[in-house]
């Protein structure tokens, strides 16, 4: 009598995170008679908070955010895939990896998940409206001042434009207890976030890149975001009304589109799954080459894989989004993943917040940052 295998994962809710590893769950269900892998999914605020453990405790398989790590090593939910593969399939994932994404999952000398979403910080564009993306961050301020421009500033958004500007400044968030940042660097990026979001709509308080792409792909008012995390579906002919067109991120600094608050998605296995060998397999062929140029990148998906990255009808389908952000990407800033980070995270966008909706003075606001993230190292 054949063998029935159920499998449960968690992804999130958007086209971007569900389409894809439910397309890919069915290719590989039908290689393997009696397995059956089902999908929930969860918003995007979810998908950024929700600790792994809790995940963990329910689902074999999850997409999970590197920041999330530090805490995974500490609390042993999830397995590590480099014990449950061959090294040369890790060796191959690794040498096709874009910019940092696959190191993001390597903690402690485990890898936790591999990339099969690559995003950071880029720049997103109405390219009917507007001739061509901008360079420099004096010319978003100018586009801005003529009601033209949407940022994304809901908690965790305003704090990874925070990070973007200050590591594009050559000052990135510090990794280790002390000043989150040069507090000279963080007044001056904070100097101008203020400018900036004094001259947006204040809903961009409320919006997430989601939301704030959905507003930009409608009607003409806005033809620009500075600073949104890559969403490739966003381009393609006849997802939204109109198309995006994504870019490097505007300078403030001088070094060119340097420093992008890193992104993206991992695939993660719980280590109470029942079938830790299959779910590694699974894991390492969603995240393969071949899977993420073909059916991954078809059904709505966002490759992880330099190699879809680099391929052309990949790119052809989303107006070259990959290749059009690949030096934000490959110089993206790797964010602090020791355990207590994701509490960090969650007290520092809402101080950023404040700050900028005028509730808390900017020398207050970066006080209580590197307060903030002094206390995660002690969680």
């Amino acid at each position: 009598m054949e063998q029935t295998i159920d499998l449960r994962g968690m992804t999130w809710s958007d086209p971007r995170g569900y389409d894809p590893v439910v397309a890919a769950a069915r290719v590989f269900a039908d290689r393997h008679p009696g397995l059956r892998i089902t999908w929930d999914k969860r918003s995007l605020q979810g998908f950024e908070s929700t600790p792994v453990d809790e995940l963990a405790a329910t689902y074999d398989l999850m997409i999970i955010d590197h920041p999330h790590v530090g805490a995974v090593a500490d609390q042993g939910c999830l397995l590590p895939l480099d014990q449950h593969l061959p090294p040369e399939t890790l060796a191959a994932l690794a040498s096709q990896t874009v910019g940092k994404s696959y190191g993001s999952y390597d903690y402690r000398g485990h890898q936790w998940a591999f990339p099969v979403d690559a995003a950071t910080q880029v720049q997103a564009i109405r390219a009917d409206l507007l001739a061509a993306p901008v360079t420099r961050f004096e010319q978003v301020v100018d586009l801005a001042s003529e009601g033209r421009v949407l940022w994304p500033l809901r908690p965790p958004h305003v704090l990874m434009s925070f990070f973007t500007l200050c590591a594009n400044l050559g000052s990135p968030c510090a990794v280790v207890p002390g000043p989150v940042v040069a507090r000279d660097t963080g007044a001056t990026v904070l100097s101008t976030m203020q400018r900036l979001a004094d001259l947006v709509d204040p809903i961009c308080h409320q919006m997430d890149p989601i939301a704030t792409l959905d507003m930009l792909s409608e009607g003409t008012r806005f033809v620009l975001v500075p600073l949104v995390y890559l969403y490739a579906p966003y381009a393609r002919a006849g997802y939204r009304a109109h198309r995006i067109g994504f870019h490097d991120i505007p300078a403030l600094g001088r070094s060119g589109p340097l420093g992008s608050a890193l992104g993206g998605t991992g695939i993660a296995v719980s280590a109470r799954t029942q079938h830790p060998a299959l779910c590694a397999e699974f894991a390492a062929w969603v995240a393969s080459a071949e899977v993420q140029r073909g059916l991954y990148a078809e059904h709505n998906g966002q490759p992880g894989n330099a190699i879809a990255w680099a391929d052309e009808a990949v790119n052809d389908a989303v107006a070259g989004a990959y290749m059009n952000t690949r030096m934000s990407h490959e110089a993206a800033f790797l964010r602090p993943r020791h355990a207590g980070y994701m509490a960090f995270q969650e007290a520092g966008s809402h101080i950023l917040s404040e700050a900028l909706q005028g509730k808390i003075t900017p020398a207050a606001a970066l006080e209580a940052l590197d307060l903030r993230f002094n206390e995660s190292f002690d969680l």
